[in-house]
């Protein structure tokens, strides 16, 4: 397959790039190019011209500022918005200008907001919160491509778990200090996927033939309390010191919702496709992680 990949420097673009050695990869980047698969462009001050999106059979558009990036003033929340809603409008009107049969967009389980105890899967509708309501700008920026034909995807993605990845990252400190523990009560959902599984499905997607939402998680979600014990057993340290929620506020002020609150995500759309998952349990995710 021709596939044109945009964000391909990020965490899950460089792995995904990997994923699809074999694949005619073209790359958009914001940089002068240096190799001879990378193009030049820039969504914030022009269209993207159609002509290099001829003969691609898939676009993928994994765009948009880290949530996790800083605590979350006015100006940080418009660029979340804005780095994620203007570069899938760009590429979703070139999509279907070219012709182009598939859009496979980013989008996050940020979607489905505070579902205290509730299984959702993709059939449940945006949360009214910020992040619900990013998300759903986020997908609907898409819809040029869609209107046009192609088959537009909506990965949901939840925490990445794999070597480097910003949550473990930030976590494995304290944790190997014998400082971790639960957020707040604890007991909030953390939907979770291995980067391995993670691009694994995501490949698939892009091969196939599925089209709307993609729940890309694990087929297990847990507990914050059980996510710090599983941490713990993987770098060989207890985790038994609770971080109260208004100390993880003021640490991360807004963007602590990330933390503080989750659903239960299940990924039916990768079981109805017969994904098998690598790793199962938060703890396999982890300890490959660390590995």
């Amino acid at each position: 397959m021709r596939i044109v990949i945009a964000g391909s420097s990020g965490y899950l673009g460089t792995a995904l790039m990997q994923a699809l050695e074999g694949h005619d990869i073209v790359r958009l980047v914001r940089r002068r190019p240096d190799e001879e698969n990378e193009i030049l462009w820039d969504p914030y001050r022009e269209a993207l011209d159609p002509q290099i999106l001829d003969g691609a059979d898939a676009v993928v558009n994994l765009c948009g500022a880290s949530i996790g990036g800083q605590r979350w003033n006015a100006a940080y929340k418009q660029r979340l918005r804005t780095s994620r809603v203007i570069p899938t409008t760009v590429l979703a009107k070139a999509v279907a200008q070219a012709g182009v049969p598939a859009l496979i967009n980013g989008s996050a389980m940020g979607w489905y907001g505070d579902r205290a105890d509730l299984e959702v899967d993709e059939t449940y509708p945006a949360a009214a919160d910020f992040l619900g309501q990013l998300c759903l700008a986020w997908e609907q920026a898409a819809a040029p491509a869609a209107e046009a034909g192609a088959r537009v995807a909506y990965l949901r993605t939840g925490h990445v778990l794999g070597p480097g990845s910003v949550l473990i990252a930030r976590l494995k400190p304290a944790w190997k200090f014998g400082l971790g523990g639960r957020f707040g009560s604890g007991r909030q959902y953390m939907s979770w996927m291995s980067l391995r599984d993670w691009t694994a499905a995501a490949k698939l997607v892009i091969e196939g033939d599925t089209a709307g939402p993609v729940n890309m998680v694990g087929p297990n979600a847990v507990r914050n309390k059980d996510f710090a014990k599983a941490l713990g057993a993987a770098v060989h340290r207890p985790a038994i010191w609770p971080i109260p929620g208004w100390a993880v506020k003021i640490v991360a002020g807004e963007a602590a919702v990330e933390m503080l609150r989750g659903a239960n995500i299940k990924p039916r759309k990768l079981e109805a496709m017969g994904y098998e998952f690598q790793d199962e349990t938060v703890f396999e995710a982890l300890r490959t992680a660390l590995r």
